[in-house]
């Protein structure tokens, strides 16, 4: 642990302490002196040095979106947090702190140098996410398993690991086992590993590792197949019809259904169950394969659109360089003009050339007006058709969710009249099957038998309406928040387009009025 400070009050990180760190590790010129006013600064700064601050707490970090080194060590910090929004971050140094767990790390997939140096981690755990991981200090801690070495093999880039000063380097084949089980490992603490070590240890421990590396092989394996599953999943999700390419619906229906698994075991109920399900679960393969080529068709819209977006914004670009390209050829030789020439001269080519920025901004306001329209009348056209898209989808999939529910109608009243019959059979006592005492306690009238073979169907009906309202929630949802995305873009575009134009002719203006100031000055 790190004790250096503890003599000393505990520190949070506020704003002062980073505005006077990025002050004093920032340009010394303007640069540096806004940095020190202004925390919007923050997120332009790539390197930021914490270290001897007496800090017991990461916090207030947030800012610093682009970050890419960040320095707290010889801190008091317990705890790794407050660096998830840190993602650009590639070298981090949490040495000499009082850190006991590997943790917050998850959101850092650009990291690549870490120091954990000289805390109390017992664990080498939850750097998973650290793939491009190639520099890893865990020296003077507190790791006493050999075997949390093996956790490092996933990080195929690591490159230099430091465990020095744990109780696992002071077993006699410590290095041995690490040289072994990391083989792409160059320097172990410090130190490079030698080729012919790294050989004599592969063959040591070649019988451990050849089953371990069955295990992960088989692990990879599962992973990747696991991986395939979810992307399948997500692709069927975008299509809302996840679920659908099975007995799934099918069998939901049943699963809190508890008199119709008690039913089901009636006298050709069961056969007549096979044939239901058979049927149903053709319908639902039909809205399926339906909404897979349904969101290809969606997608093809969508690409289409943002190829037409893409293709005029282009142009309209185009036109409004070549204008600018035309004017400032024109200015520097104006502002040269302006400068050779008498000043009752200059007036009047200085209010000439002044028309000629009004004109350059009236030229550019007209092209950012022609593509505001052209671009409304496109995002109009692309609403019309994924609405009528959405709309058409949505009302052949409630066609089809209803010759799921005539199937559940005819099934009901199949179901009923088998139930009727086996209970006049029973009252008669020519029953000659023999039912469980949990199913021939729903014969004992007709009211009893109605009401459990009704319950059942209003159950399934109910899974029916549920999922077909869930599918028509989602794209509806789906639809309007694309149309409103869209919508919302092209008006930030154009403010963007409008404040850039305003910008430039003011500085094209300014150059003009100094101009004229150096004149008077003159």
């Amino acid at each position: 642990m790190n004790h250096l400070y503890n003599s000393l009050e505990p520190r949070v990180i506020d704003d002062d302490m980073l505005k006077l760190a990025v002050g004093e590790q920032g340009p010394q010129e303007e640069a540096g002196q806004l940095a020190k006013q202004e925390a919007i600064l923050f997120k332009d700064v790539i390197s930021l040095q914490l270290d001897f601050q007496n800090i017991l707490c990461i916090d207030n970090l947030w800012q610093f979106e682009n970050l890419r080194k960040l320095q707290l060590d010889n801190n008091i910090i317990e705890k790794i947090e407050g660096l998830e929004n840190l993602i650009h971050l590639v070298w981090l140094d949490l040495s000499f702190n009082n850190i006991d767990t590997i943790e917050g790390l998850d959101t850092l997939v650009n990291l690549e140098d870490l120091s954990l140096f000289n805390n109390s981690i017992s664990k080498i755990e939850s750097l998973d996410a650290l793939e491009k991981l190639q520099v890893l200090s865990l020296g003077n801690n507190q790791i006493s398993n050999l075997t949390d070495v093996i956790y490092l093999r996933q990080f195929k880039a690591l490159q230099a690991l430091s465990l020095t000063g744990n109780p696992i380097a002071e077993g006699d084949d410590y290095k041995m086992f690490v040289w072994a089980y990391l083989p792409d490992l160059v320097y172990l603490d410090s130190w490079r590993i030698d080729d012919h070590m790294k050989e004599l240890a592969e063959i040591k421990y070649q019988y451990s590792i050849d089953e371990l590396k069955h295990q992960e092989k088989l692990a990879q394996a599962q992973r990747e197949e696991e991986r395939a599953r979810w992307e399948e999943l997500e692709k069927h999700k975008a299509a809302f019809v996840e679920h659908l390419n099975g007995p799934f619906l099918f069998d939901s229906m049943y699963v809190e259904d508890v008199e119709g698994n008690k039913l089901a075991c009636l006298p050709t109920v069961g056969e007549l169950l096979l044939t239901y399900k058979d049927k149903f679960v053709i319908i639902c393969l039909n809205i399926f394969e339906y909404g897979l080529t349904q969101q290809e068709k969606r997608e093809v819209e969508l690409d289409t659109f943002n190829e037409c977006i893409h293709e005029a914004i282009q142009e309209n670009q185009e036109q409004a360089k070549q204008q600018i390209a035309k004017f400032e050829e024109k200015h520097l030789l104006s502002l040269s003009a302006i400068r050779d020439e008498c000043e009752l001269a200059n007036e009047a080519k200085m209010a000439e050339h002044s028309e000629d920025i009004t004109e350059l901004y009236n030229v550019l306001m007209t092209l950012e007006m022609q593509l505001v329209e052209q671009l409304e009348e496109t995002i109009n056209m692309f609403e019309r058709n994924i609405v009528d898209l959405v709309g058409l989808f949505i009302e052949n999939v409630q066609s089809l969710m209803a010759q799921c529910r005539d199937l559940e109608n005819h099934h009901h009243e199949k179901l009923l009249e088998i139930c009727i019959n086996t209970l006049e059979k029973i009252l008669k006592g020519e029953l000659d099957e023999d039912l469980p005492d949990e199913v021939r306690g729903l014969f004992v009238d007709k009211d009893t038998i109605v009401n459990a073979v009704g319950a059942s169907h209003d159950i399934h009906l109910l899974k029916i309406d549920n999922r077909e309202d869930e599918l028509v929630t989602r794209i509806n949802s789906w639809c309007s928040h694309l149309v409103d995305k869209i919508h919302k873009d092209e008006i930030m575009r154009n403010r963007r387009r409008v404040k850039e134009i305003n910008h430039y002719i003011e500085h094209m203006q300014s150059e003009l009025d100094n101009v004229e100031c150096g004149d008077v000055i003159e």
